[in-house]
């Protein structure tokens, strides 16, 4: 499914977002940047030992206490990824952040956004953010990350943002999503 938003394309997808070629794709990272399970640890394994070297020099020399915030983002290099870049955001995980995990969530695809547009990226590849082991209801997530992305699109000259879903059900969730806010405008 694709939308236009301002001159921006918006689709959704079912797929492997290690298999992207946006010029960017965004890691549902743990806040140690490095590496973990689901999408965390499938980034990491494509892109090779260097990912985690750099993530450890940002933990280093960017990072209080060598943790990334939930909601933050920070770029790194694609490395053996078919992208230039990867932007590694932490999610929140459901129940752990006192009724803040909606503005949590927004966070993490608002700055990643503004990131790539930092960076002068033109296109952009989201996995659904804590719907994971992090345990985010797909269908609120979905909410939130469509009314983000769309906020952010019908502000800027972006290019192409893709949300790359692992399973038909999250697709469904996020075309739910995207259809019931086109239907707002």
């Amino acid at each position: 499914m694709k939308v236009n938003v301002n001159n921006n394309d918006l689709e959704l997808i079912t797929g492997d977002i290690t298999k992207q070629t946006t010029e960017a794709i965004v890691n549902a990272a743990n806040g140690s940047l490095l590496g973990g399970g689901g999408v965390d640890g499938a980034i990491h394994q494509a892109a090779g030992e260097e990912l985690l070297e750099e993530c450890k020099q940002i933990r280093s020399s960017e990072l209080n206490d060598d943790y990334l915030s939930v909601g933050q983002a920070v770029i790194t290099k694609g490395y053996q990824l078919p992208v230039k870049y990867v932007i590694h955001t932490v999610g929140p995980i459901w129940g752990s952040h006192h009724n803040k995990e909606g503005q949590l969530l927004a966070n993490c695809y608002k700055n990643s956004l503004q990131l790539a547009h930092q960076y002068d990226l033109r296109s952009i590849s989201f996995p659904s953010i804590s719907t994971g082991v992090y345990h985010f209801p797909v269908d609120q997530a979905a909410n939130i990350a469509m009314e983000t992305i769309i906020n952010f699109l019908e502000n800027q000259s972006f290019g192409k943002v893709i949300m790359t879903l692992f399973s038909e059900a999250d697709y469904n969730a996020y075309k739910h999503a995207l259809n019931n806010l086109r239907k707002v405008e």
